[in-house]
């Protein structure tokens, strides 16, 4: 059993029979009276939001979630199906369930799978993946508007702000977390 003490960002809690993860959360503490846990929260199979506010006697139930490890196979128009590495069952995932991880899925990523009772609703990704530049416009050099990036897309289509360094053919790696550029990979 959880309190509302526990909250933060990231936690899994299980209410009225779903799993929620928690995007955002903020602790407010009036001069008199009890602290404020305002939260919101997305259901992790609907991906429906929720803003609510508890209070610190508040107690919410741990979600029954498993982790399992797969591999990343293909997509076929809005499906993308995986392997679980053990015993070559394939499952496959929506692309709303899959959110912004598709922006970093490659043929045969190995991710965690979670599965609440026996129904996939989400996958882990690594924190870092390597991608390679597909295309990359020449920096102009007399640009000098102070921002010294400039956008490419990677082989999964996504695009972002890189280095002017950064030119087509490279490999870069890219935080899953937030999507921006961490570093040029030497191959």
């Amino acid at each position: 059993m959880l309190s509302a003490s526990d909250l933060r960002k990231g936690l899994k809690v299980q209410i009225d029979g779903n799993p929620y993860i928690v995007i955002d959360f903020e602790f407010s503490k009036p001069g008199k009276g009890q602290a404020l846990y305002r939260c919101k929260m997305r259901n992790m199979i609907s991906g429906n939001q929720l803003v609510q506010t508890y209070r610190s006697n508040d107690k919410f139930d741990k979600p029954d979630l498993e982790e399992r490890k797969m591999q990343y196979l293909y997509n076929q128009d809005d499906e993308f199906h995986f392997m679980d590495t053990a015993n070559f069952e394939q499952i496959f995932l929506t692309r709303e369930q899959l959110g912004d991880n598709i922006n970093y899925l490659i043929d045969n990523m190995d991710v965690e799978m979670l599965f609440f009772e026996s129904q996939p609703i989400d996958i882990t990704m690594p924190m870092f993946v390597n991608l390679d530049v597909t295309k990359a416009d020449p920096w102009a050099k007399g640009d000098t508007s102070g921002n010294d990036t400039k956008p490419v897309t990677v082989e999964t289509g996504y695009v972002l702000q890189v280095p002017p360094f950064v030119e087509e053919g490279d490999k870069i790696q890219i935080d899953t977390r937030t999507g921006i550029y961490v570093t040029r990979v030497k191959e």
